[in-house]
């Protein structure tokens, strides 16, 4: 198919694109096990079915496909279809990392931070989140600031955590966003930290915008008091 054809048919009617990416995946075809695999994840066109969207998943990593990989990880990680298993997970991200997925290597860094399903090993954790950076990933930037922020692997650096909260943002990573309008803050650039900080929510998940929104209401400057009020109130309308 040429990707006109392959983009009509994702972008068809639900029903429809799904009955054909299900005869597709029965043939083996990688992607559309992969995208099956998501459709079933989300209810689009079918009924949602964790346990389906990991088979179709394994069945897409098994023959080698990235995106199959890094999903399959992603349900043994969160316990999609699947009891968690995060020794599994870490099998299916160390496979889509070293097959060059820039997402494949932030999960696997992930817990190679944590020390889930491997042994942890935060020096190898950093050099995933650099690959991953230099590929463009925005969330692997972010996790290199904190690591400069901490001083973990490599020396206590806050221009160096800043460069990298900063590049993180740019590429739209929420948690950069938020913590580098908080160094925004620190260096008395106040305008420029409420710019990001409304950038935020935008993204972020709902439980990442409680926390944020927590964090602003402690927060003397009252215009970020203003924003901490908005996410928890998009939240709840109590909460604030």
């Amino acid at each position: 198919m040429s990707p006109e054809e392959w983009r009509s048919v994702i972008e068809g009617d639900a029903s429809t694109s799904a009955a054909w990416m299900l005869a597709a995946a029965r043939l083996g075809h990688g992607d559309a096990q992969a995208v099956l695999g998501q459709w079933f994840l989300d209810g689009h066109g079918l009924t949602r079915n964790p346990q389906q969207a990991l088979s179709w998943f394994l069945k897409a990593g098994t023959q080698g496909h990235v995106i199959g990989m890094n999903m399959a990880g992603r349900c043994f990680e969160n316990g999609w279809g699947a009891e968690p298993d995060t020794f599994a997970a870490a099998n299916w991200y160390r496979q889509a990392a070293h097959l060059g997925l820039d997402v494949g290597m932030y999960n696997y860094a992930n817990l190679l931070a944590a020390g889930q399903g491997v042994r942890k090993d935060q020096t190898a954790a950093l050099e995933w989140y650099r690959r991953a950076a230099r590929m463009g990933h925005a969330k692997s930037m972010t996790k290199i600031g904190h690591f400069y922020e901490d001083g973990r692997v490599v020396r206590r650096d806050a221009e160096q955590a800043f460069s990298w909260f900063e590049k993180g943002a740019m590429g739209g990573d929420f948690r950069g966003q938020f913590n580098y309008a908080s160094m925004l803050a620190e260096r008395g650039r106040l305008a420029e930290a409420l710019v990001w900080l409304h950038k935020v929510p935008l993204t972020a998940t709902v439980g990442y915008k409680r926390l944020a929104g927590e964090k602003l209401l402690l927060s003397p400057n009252p215009d970020f008091q203003a924003v901490g009020r908005a996410m928890l109130e998009s939240l709840d309308p109590v909460a604030a």
